[in-house]
């Protein structure tokens, strides 16, 4: 029974392992069973939203499993419930167009939960083994979502670009945590931190340059300029349903284990590391803000959109202090509740003919629907920056952090980038509100309407209630080691 409380903080990922393969199992069985499909995607919800209950009522206090190798902590328990969210409201608004488009399978629940798994194990992760075991379970497993529609050549040549890529950067990861454990003797985040202790950028130049071929695989999976061309291309070809998962939880569980691979196994090589954080931040937010403005197609949108993203939350991680990472941790949760809010209207720009991805396609939705023609509007607000809405204050916040750590020209850059991007965020409400158009959209499903309902709410809202969530962020960020105070 010792034994058993011992892996106690390792139960929710070990309900998301024992369910998978139950969902598995329960379509092997019941092959024959019209109702299969829904049942098995119903199943995955439920089993995510197990995995969030055992991390809310789970003892708030640090647990270390495998010599190091598990770790869970209030900043693991803050993004594993932001990635379990975003897996259960993908799954939620994507039942109805599965279906239609006979995608929705038991496969496809397994493997999300999987992916999702993995993204867990990411965040706890403690040491480069478990590391690189993590993003491969998560990878692997995406590797077949984005192709998992067989019948058309944009999935099907998604799912191989990001796997020759993905293949590419997991390479360099992985020679990375070869040339760290070369160079420190150890694969234990603490004590690689203590391995570099009191050595100058000279003694540590070996593993200065492990943690840039680190840093690089990292940054592929976060799509962080210049390891970002996979983005567009797999998110306009994989299914739409697909994307949105793409856009969500695997982004959050990058960034979490880029920030606590960086505060907690290089505190002290931290000047070397911030170099390489600003330039990503800035080629992010620049590549974001220019390259989305001549897209068409809504999904290329929100690909150059994430990226620039990425770039203003990396900005928090720059400034590496408690701070910082408490601004980058409120904004992965407003980000994710503004992406889901997004592509469940996305998911909602269907005709009679099937679905409708071009941005010109949105003409005159105001008039036809203006629920969500409002919702797809405040949302693109948020995504802008426009105060009040929840955007602006996640922008805000890693600014204020910026300049707090003397990053004035990253801050500067920033608002110039934000200022840029609102162009084409703010072109599709023009064109939504302005513009006439003759394409009329089918009801809203059910579930991508749900969705939709809440991310309005919380992006209009969010000005009322903040203080819940920026507790909770500073409470994760206070957790990690070796993180200097504001």
């Amino acid at each position: 029974m010792q034994e058993l409380t011992t892996y106690a903080p390792l139960l929710p990922e070990i309900v998301l392992a024992v369910g998978a393969m139950a969902i598995l199992m329960f379509g092997v069985f019941y092959r024959a069973d019209p109702g299969r499909d829904f049942a098995s995607s119903v199943l995955a919800v439920i089993v995510l939203l197990a995995a969030a209950v055992l991390l809310v009522i789970a003892p708030d206090e640090r647990e270390v499993l495998f010599d190091g190798g598990f770790v869970v902590d209030a900043f693991a328990r803050f993004m594993k419930l932001l990635v379990l969210a975003g897996g259960a409201l993908v799954l939620i608004m994507s039942f109805a167009d599965l279906s239609r488009a006979r995608l929705l399978s038991p496969e496809y629940a397994v493997l999300l939960l999987l992916a999702v798994l993995g993204m867990m194990l990411m965040v706890s992760a403690g040491d480069l083994i478990a590391l690189f075991l993590a993003i491969e379970l998560q990878s692997l497993a995406l590797y077949v979502v984005a192709a998992i529609d067989r019948d058309r050549v944009r999935s099907s040549e998604a799912g191989l670009k990001y796997f020759v890529l993905g293949s590419l950067s997991s390479g360099m990861l992985l020679y990375g945590c070869s040339l760290i454990y070369g160079f420190t003797g150890s694969i234990e985040f603490s004590a690689i931190a203590e391995a570099a202790k009191g050595h100058t950028s000279l003694q540590n130049v070996g593993l200065t340059i492990g943690m840039v071929f680190l840093l690089v695989g990292l940054a592929f999976k976060i799509s962080a300029v210049p390891f970002h061309m996979w983005t567009p291309d797999v998110y306009e070809g994989a299914p739409t349903p697909v994307t949105a998962f793409f856009a969500a939880a695997p982004k959050l569980a990058a960034m979490a284990l880029l920030i606590r691979v960086l505060l907690t196994a290089f505190p002290d090589v931290a000047v070397q590391w911030q170099q390489i954080i600003v330039f990503l931040s800035i080629a992010s937010m620049l590549l974001g803000a220019f390259a989305a403005i001549g897209q068409s197609n809504i999904k290329r949108l929100m690909a150059y959109s994430s990226i620039g993203h990425v770039g203003y939350a990396l900005i928090g991680i720059a400034a590496g202090t408690e701070v910082g990472t408490q601004a980058v941790l409120i904004y992965l949760a407003i980000y994710l509740a503004m992406t889901v809010g997004a592509f469940a209207c996305i998911l909602s720009m269907r005709t009679e003919q099937g679905m409708v991805e071009e941005i010109d396609a949105l003409a005159g939705l105001a008039k036809t629907k203006l629920p969500m023609a409002f919702v797809l509007a405040m949302i693109m607000f948020s995504m802008a920056g426009v105060p009040p809405l929840a955007g602006f204050f996640a922008k805000f916040y890693v600014f204020a952090a910026a300049i707090k750590s003397g990053l004035y020209a990253l801050a500067v850059i920033g608002v110039l980038a934000s200022v840029v991007a609102a162009y084409y965020y703010l072109r599709v409400v023009k064109i939504m509100f302005m513009d006439d158009g003759e394409v009329r959209f089918l009801p809203v499903d059910r579930g991508a309407g749900l969705v939709m309902t809440l991310s309005g709410l919380f992006v209009l809202l969010f000005i009322i209630v903040p203080i819940p969530l920026f507790d909770a962020a500073l409470s994760a960020a206070r957790s990690l080691p070796n993180l200097p105070g504001p």
